[in-house]
């Protein structure tokens, strides 16, 4: 499992995958100069077991399918009413 914020290109070179929750928020980083980050909320997980692809919602609106590359993070979500392990 991904550790929370860990760079996808860290986490598979620790034989780690990129797992989310759904309401968990995904943040692309910019990869050429002057490219905006884009960050948005993973509304759904079509991969086993948390895995990719995921269906985000950014934060401009749009809503597309999304694979993730070594530029994205996945950021729990976090906030009043959420569960957490125990």
């Amino acid at each position: 499992m991904n550790t929370p914020g860990r760079p996808w290109r860290e986490a598979v070179r620790l034989g780690e995958l990129m797992n989310a929750s759904v309401g968990d928020r995904l943040h692309v980083h910019g990869n050429t100069v002057g490219q905006p980050d884009r960050a948005g909320e993973i509304i759904e997980v079509r991969g086993p077991e948390g895995g990719p692809p995921f269906v985000v919602r950014f934060d401009d609106g749009h809503t597309g399918l999304v694979f993730p590359g070594p530029d994205a993070v996945v950021e729990p979500r976090t906030g009043e009413g959420v569960p957490t392990e125990r």
